[in-house]
């Protein structure tokens, strides 16, 4: 049994918006930090995409709706945020109760702080300053369902068949066979129930313990993207450190593979543009806010430099 990093939801989070959200078995949503807006989806030659602004801190808000525990192997740009190893699905992640949600808001460095996520350009993301720059630019997460624990079957008592049998003087006034030889009517021993009778076999009505569902493993084609120049991709950055709590658990996983993983492209919008994944003038006029300073900072900022 591996001993897995689990969250403490112990902060207020983002609402998330079902339109902008990814995924089955939980819902993954890519939110701005420095204004708590979820980034507007794209959908564009079989992946999501969403447009994300350099110099702002952003998190990946995981939403558990399934009814039971779920375990997230989180990567930004081919690294796990728990361990910065390059990202495979046997690594730690992070646990959901059934219902639970949490913001995923950087880099794990410790129980309790985080490197936040930033926006930044390709050559100081975290990943090309560690010298694995190949896969900058997609947040991934891949779902496990737990492991439930083995079902207990009683296997009932037979009783002998001759209790089943009439008394012997009303067998022989009813010329039934000799003593041991069952009747017509008399009942005769069962089968045992399939997990008693084949170890390992699949219990009638259910499935075997383990794989109770096939994974559903999200294949997407590679995106055919139109150039555009390395210096100007946009990547995530390791951030200041923010604190975060966290405590550990364990999981046992149901199967080895994901039972789904989702995957999300960013880029900053006017590369979106270039690819054509965006429209020109999809979104690029602003809004316009009625509340202009409502995202103003509530405490003292740190000092310049």
């Amino acid at each position: 049994m591996r001993r897995i990093t689990r969250f403490a939801a112990l902060t207020a989070l983002a609402a998330s918006c079902d339109a902008q959200a990814f995924g089955d078995l939980a819902d993954v949503t890519v939110i701005d930090r420095d204004t708590g807006a979820a980034l507007s989806t794209y959908y564009a030659r079989g992946e999501c995409w969403v447009a994300g602004t350099p110099g702002h801190r952003y998190a990946v808000e995981i939403r558990n709706h399934s009814s039971g525990r779920l375990l997230a192997v989180t990567s930004v740009d081919g690294v796990n945020v728990l361990s910065g190893a390059t990202a495979g699905w046997d690594q730690a992640g992070y646990v959901f109760d059934a219902g639970e949600h949490y913001q995923v808001t950087g880099w794990r460095k410790s129980n309790a702080e985080v490197a936040a996520f930033v926006f930044t350009d390709l050559t100081n993301s975290y990943a090309a300053r560690t010298g694995r720059p190949a896969n900058v630019g997609v947040i991934g997460v891949a779902l496990f369902r737990e492991r439930r624990p083995p079902r207990v079957y009683l296997v009932p008592q037979v009783e002998p068949l001759r209790s089943a049998q009439a008394p012997p003087a009303a067998a022989d006034r009813a010329g039934a066979p000799p003593t041991g030889a069952p009747s017509a009517g008399a009942p005769t021993a069962s089968a045992p129930p399939a997990s008693a009778a084949a170890p390992g076999a699949a219990p009638s009505g259910g499935a075997r313990v383990g794989a109770e569902e096939a994974g559903s493993i999200a294949h997407t084609p590679a995106a055919v993207a139109a150039p555009v120049q390395p210096d100007t991709r946009l990547g995530t950055g390791h951030g200041e450190r923010e604190y975060s709590y966290v405590v550990d658990t364990e999981f046992r996983r149901m199967q080895r593979e994901p039972n789904e993983v989702i995957r999300i492209r960013y880029d900053s919008f006017e590369n979106l543009v270039a690819m054509g994944i965006v429209q020109p003038g999809d979104g690029a006029a602003p809004v316009p806010n009625p509340f202009p300073r409502s995202h103003e900072r509530r405490y003292v900022p740190d000092p310049p430099g």
